[in-house]
């Protein structure tokens, strides 16, 4: 039995904000271990899940800003996908998994699909291969199954599914009788007292074609337009890339409201596998080890008569006294103190952020490219100051800008420098000088990263004022 993981890798990057940002949302991040949060998901889809059932390579669905980090992270743990769909626009999750449902079936006629967000936590990964052979089986005799999360507290931030009668004898699967919205408090305590009732995971298995068939009895709107998004599809380097057109006209809802909520073939498995959906900075308090005082400290962290705190350090030392239940968290641009009951409003930033036309929200000062990366160091009038790391073998556009020139400095590696109709190579401590309106190129053609300063001068500065002539990753 061949289990093939499907990995939505969205999301907006608002919840764990300053550290999660739009275009570096959560799922990208080293949140919990030295790892991202993608590569222990797909970490855990991988090798055999149990005597006659085994992870096929990982389908990821994700946006086109993200695609280059996806694709590197995922090498960097040396796992070959068996392809990454790439969103136009974000439909929500019913319409990303009838893509990858259709991308499935047309490599096998019979698949089990794997529904899995990339951004959850999962302590306990042997329990959850042990849901996944037995929901396996549910889903081959046509089950829509859903993991559903034995409650630990009465949790108000969690979706509930309400569960029934066992479906069949010997199973710990039940039917689904009916998903219910994150209640209040109260509501929440009645639930864990009934029994019956679990968190909604957003895990799901079943076939491909079961899926999609369940699509057109519901959402036959929406499964056209998926249709017409992956048969007008095409390969852009690595990446499926779906119609924009069809793919904007499909209604946007969530596989819950699209089909589970329908369909009589509805299964929720309820499990206890150390699940989190990590939805905001007190539940990554939550699933950490903290120490004697209950603290979760990363990074440069000084603490005195300090308790229940998270505090995490990006760049500089932080120093915590003698508080409790806060979190704190300091990156290059932004700094976050709330308390721990109040970190839901975090949201709250990020919309004043939006309004101000401010671009904390978006970005860090650390933009990642496909060929490396650029950090903002300093920045004045008519000027800026970049630190830039090319990758081996990386190599940005061939390009010129309107309003700026630039001043490359090499810190350390090697450096091919296309200036006009001059090719040289730069070493450690060399120079080169870019005029305004020069065509010019920068390769690491080395085996190890280049470093590299950059000063800008000119009367406009913004990434905008680049022009591509040509570019390996086609983005001109």
């Amino acid at each position: 039995m061949n289990i093939y993981p499907v990995i939505l890798s969205g999301g907006s990057g608002t919840r764990l904000w300053p550290l999660s940002r739009a275009v570096l949302p959560k799922q990208l991040l080293p949140l919990v271990t030295e790892h991202t949060m993608l590569q222990e998901t797909a970490q855990r889809a991988r090798g055999q899940v149990a005597d006659g059932v085994q992870f096929m390579a990982p389908l990821v669905v994700c946006g086109n800003e993200h695609r280059f980090m996806v694709a590197e992270q995922l090498r960097e743990i040396k796992l070959e996908p068996l392809g990454i769909v790439l969103e136009p626009v974000g439909r929500n999750t019913a319409p990303a998994v009838a893509v990858a449902a259709q991308y499935l079936l047309a490599i096998d006629p019979e698949a089990l699909m794997l529904v899995l967000p990339a951004d959850h936590v999962i302590a306990d990964v042997a329990a959850f291969h042990r849901a996944i052979a037995e929901a396996a089986v549910l889903a081959e005799a046509g089950a829509l199954a859903t993991f559903g999360i034995v409650p630990a507290s009465a949790e108000t931030g969690y979706g509930y599914i309400r569960s029934g009668a066992q479906v069949v004898a010997g199973s710990n699967g039940r039917q689904v009788e009916r998903f219910v919205e994150k209640p209040d408090l109260a509501t929440a305590q009645s639930f864990l007292a009934a029994g019956n009732y679990f968190w909604n995971s957003g895990m799901f298995l079943f076939r491909a074609a079961r899926y999609l068939n369940e699509l057109r009895a519901y959402q036959p709107a929406m499964l056209a337009a998926c249709e017409a998004a992956v048969r007008d599809g095409y390969r852009d380097l690595d990446f499926c890339r779906l119609d924009e057109k069809a793919f904007a006209a499909s209604p946007s809802d969530s596989i819950d409201y699209a089909v589970m909520e329908h369909t009589a073939q509805a299964v929720v498995l309820p499990v206890s596998i150390g699940w989190s959906d990590v939805g905001s900075w007190s539940a990554l308090w939550e699933v950490q080890a903290s120490d004697e005082n209950g603290n979760v400290a990363r990074g440069d962290v000084y603490l005195d008569g300090v308790r229940n705190c998270l505090v995490r350090a990006e760049r500089r030392l932080v120093a915590v006294i003698g508080v409790q239940d806060l979190v704190v968290v300091e990156t290059d641009d932004a700094v976050l103190v709330a308390h721990k009951d109040q970190v839901q409003r975090v949201k709250q930033v990020v919309d004043h952020l939006k309004q101000q036309g401010r671009s904390e929200h978006l970005q860090h000062r650390k933009v990642y490219r496909p060929w490396g990366s650029y950090e903002g160091i300093d920045i004045g009038e008519r000027f800026q100051v970049k630190r830039i790391t090319v990758n081996p073998g990386g190599k940005l556009s061939l390009q010129m800008h309107h309003h700026r020139a630039e001043h490359w400095v090499v810190v350390s590696g090697t450096a091919r420098v296309t200036c006009g109709d001059t090719v040289r190579l730069l070493t450690e401590n060399e120079s080169t000088y870019i005029p305004i309106g020069m065509t010019h190129r920068l390769e690491n053609p080395g085996k190890l990263p280049l470093h590299l300063i950059e000063v800008q001068s000119g009367s406009y500065l913004g990434e905008d004022d680049i022009v591509r002539l040509e570019d390996v990753y086609r983005r001109v």
